[in-house]
């Protein structure tokens, strides 16, 4: 098995964007819900905006590469573990247990 460093490094970045893009987007989302009119309609739309970049992004970097994939999988979950703990310092989501108990 050839592993190439510059192709994993390139997959875990495309994976960060990818995850910034997914997870900013789905923050936004969640902040702006309760000021429009048909909130439902914003949340379908933005899952699909989010998934029509998402998917074929994956895909792409992918290219048939299974260590890509992982990477690139690797990277977009960093990046939701960040954005939850940098939420959660800024004080606007509850804790796990704080949830259980409302």
């Amino acid at each position: 098995m050839n592993v190439d460093v510059q192709q994993i490094a390139f997959s875990f970045a495309a994976g960060n964007l990818l995850g910034v893009i997914y997870f900013g987007g789905l923050w936004l989302t969640v902040r702006n819900v309760h000021q429009v009119k048909h909130p439902a309609l914003l949340v379908f739309v933005s899952f699909v905006a989010r998934n029509a970049v998402v998917l074929p992004g994956f895909y792409w970097v992918m290219d048939g590469q299974w260590g890509r994939m992982i990477s690139c999988l690797v990277g977009f979950l960093t990046v939701r573990y960040l954005l939850i703990h940098r939420i959660r310092s800024l004080g606007d989501l509850p804790k796990a247990d704080e949830r259980m108990s409302r």
